[in-house]
C-alpha cells in the first residue's frame, strides 16, 4: 500500500513524455538551471537570442527546460528582481482564477454575467444583455461592440450592442476586464485577496494587481511569470498541490474555444490551429498564428510583447517582457520573429514545417518598390492586408509592387490553384 502511495505520487509529477519536473522552493531566490551544452542546444547562438531581444526593447528573457532555467537574460538596468507590467499576458491569470472559482462552487461560466454584476451592465436590450456568459467573456464573444467608443471603457454607457454573444469574436478589453468584478461578486472576497491565496502564494509568485484606466493590470518578476508557465505546463499543479483539480476546465482554456478564431482558448493564443483573427480585426486568415513554432504551443500575449508560451511537446516555457519591438499593441509578428531565432539555438526546427509556406519567400524583404515571391508561378493569387486585416491589394503572378505603400508590417496571403494558402509577414520600408 506504502508503495503504492508513492509510486502514485511520482506518476504525478511526470508530464506525458515521463521525464519529471522541477519546481523551484517557494521562497527564496534559488532555481536550478541546466545549460544549454547539456540539452544538446548550439550555445553559439545564445549570444544571438540575447542580441535579437536586446535590438527589440526587450527587458526580461527566459527559458525553462524541465522546470529548470536554461536560458536567462536581462537587458540594461533591469535584473531579477525589476518588475514590470504583464499587460494582456495576465488575461491568463483570470482564466486560471475563474476556473478556480467555478470548481470552488462560487461560479458557473454557463450562467449569465448579470447574475453577477445586476442587470444593466451594458446599454444591450435586456434580452440581448442576458445571452452573454462568462463564457463569453472568457472567449471574446460578447457580442458587444469593440470598434466605437473606448475599447477599454467598463461603463454601462460604453457596451454596446454588436451582435448576439456567441456570434462574433472580438478582442474586447472592457468585458474582459469585468471578470474582475464578476470574481468579486461571486466570492464575496477581494479580488487581489482571492488571487493571492488560490495562486500566487501557492507557486511561490510575487508581485500585484494595480489599476490603470479602466484596466487592472499585473506586475511582477520575469521569474515569478515563469512560475505560472510552469504551472499551467504541468496542468494546474504545482509539485504536488494541485491548484485546479478541473481538467475539463483546463484542456478547455488552451484548446479552441468557438469557432470562430480557433486559435483563442479561454484567453490563451493557441498556435498550429487552422485559422486564426487578430485583435481589433474581423478578418479570418488561414494558416498558423505562429508558423515556425511548435504547433502545440500556447500563450498569453500582452500590449508591447509581454509574453508567457507554453510549450508541453518541448517540456518548456519562453518568457519575455519589456517594450514594444515594433508598432503594434499585441505583436503576435514578434513572437513567430523569435522563433526563427530560436530554431537556431535548439539545433533542430521545432516549427510545423508548413510545406506551402515553405516553399515561397518573399524578396526583398523589407522592400520598398516590388516585392517578388520566389517559387511562385505567374498564376498565383495574392493578396496583401495590413494588420487589422483590411485587404489593399490583389493581384495575380509572382511579383506586385508596393512603391505606394507607408511604412510598416503587412501580411501577404499567397494561394495558389488548388486553393492552398499560405500567410507570410512583409515590412516597407
Amino acid at each position: 500500500m506504502r508503495f503504492t502511495i508513492l509510486l502514485l505520487l511520482l506518476l504525478i509529477k511526470l508530464p506525458v513524455n515521463g521525464q519529471a519536473l522541477y519546481f523551484p522552493p517557494l521562497t527564496g531566490t534559488n532555481w536550478d538551471t541546466i545549460s544549454p551544452a547539456s540539452l544538446g542546444w548550439c550555445t553559439q547562438y545564445v549570444d544571438t537570442i540575447a542580441d535579437f531581444n536586446a535590438q527589440r526593447g526587450s527587458k526580461a528573457f527566459l527559458i525553462l527546460k524541465d522546470g529548470k532555467i536554461a536560458v536567462e537574460q536581462y537587458y540594461g538596468t533591469f535584473t531579477r528582481d525589476s518588475l514590470w507590467y504583464w499587460a494582456s499576458a495576465g488575461k491568463t491569470l483570470t482564466s486560471f482564477l475563474t476556473g478556480i472559482a467555478q470548481e470552488e462552487g462560487y461560479l458557473d461560466i454557463t450562467r449569465p454575467t448579470s447574475d453577477y454584476l445586476g442587470t444593466g451592465w451594458t446599454s444591450a436590450p435586456l434580452a440581448k444583455e442576458q445571452l452573454i456568459t462568462v463564457r463569453n467573456q472568457l472567449t471574446m464573444t460578447s457580442g458587444l461592440d469593440d470598434l466605437t467608443g473606448d475599447p477599454y471603457c467598463t461603463l454601462p454607457s460604453c457596451l454596446q450592442y454588436e451582435a448576439d454573444a456567441g456570434t462574433r469574436w472580438a478582442y474586447h478589453n472592457a468585458p474582459y476586464t469585468l471578470l474582475d468584478t464578476v470574481i468579486e461578486s461571486a466570492t464575496g472576497q477581494n479580488f487581489n485577496t482571492y488571487f493571492n491565496s488560490r495562486i500566487r502564494n501557492r507557486i511561490g509568485m510575487n508581485g500585484f494587481w494595480f489599476p490603470n484606466g479602466y484596466n487592472n493590470i499585473y506586475g511582477s518578476t520575469a521569474r515569478s511569470m515563469a512560475r505560472f508557465g510552469l504551472l499551467m505546463l504541468n496542468r494546474g499543479i504545482w509539485d504536488q498541490d494541485t491548484l485546479l483539480h478541473d481538467t475539463a476546465y483546463y484542456h478547455a482554456m488552451i484548446n479552441p474555444s468557438q469557432n470562430l478564431n480557433k486559435s483563442y482558448g479561454y484567453l490563451w493564443w493557441l498556435n498550429g490551429k487552422q485559422s486564426f483573427m487578430l485583435p481589433y480585426s474581423q478578418f479570418v486568415f488561414g494558416g498558423s498564428l505562429s508558423p515556425d513554432a511548435p504547433s502545440d504551443m500556447y500563450s498569453g500575449i500582452g500590449k508591447n510583447s509581454q509574453v508567457v508560451s507554453v510549450i508541453p511537446s518541448q517540456q518548456m516555457v519562453i518568457i519575455r517582457m519589456g517594450n514594444s519591438p515594433d508598432t503594434n499593441d499585441v505583436s503576435l509578428i514578434y513572437v513567430n520573429e523569435l522563433w526563427e531565432e530560436l530554431n537556431k539555438l535548439f539545433c533542430t526546427p521545432t516549427g510545423m514545417h508548413d510545406p506551402v509556406s515553405r516553399s515561397f519567400a518573399l524578396y526583398p524583404n523589407p522592400a520598398n518598390d516590388a516585392v517578388m515571391i520566389r517559387g511562385a508561378a505567374e498564376d498565383t493569387r495574392i493578396s496583401v492586408y495590413d494588420l487589422e486585416g483590411v485587404l489593399l491589394k490583389a493581384t495575380i503572378g509572382n511579383t506586385f509592387s508596393v512603391r505606394h505603400f507607408s511604412p510598416g508590417i503587412y501580411l501577404v496571403s499567397i494561394t495558389l490553384k488548388d486553393g492552398s494558402r499560405s500567410m507570410h509577414r512583409l515590412a516597407i520600408e
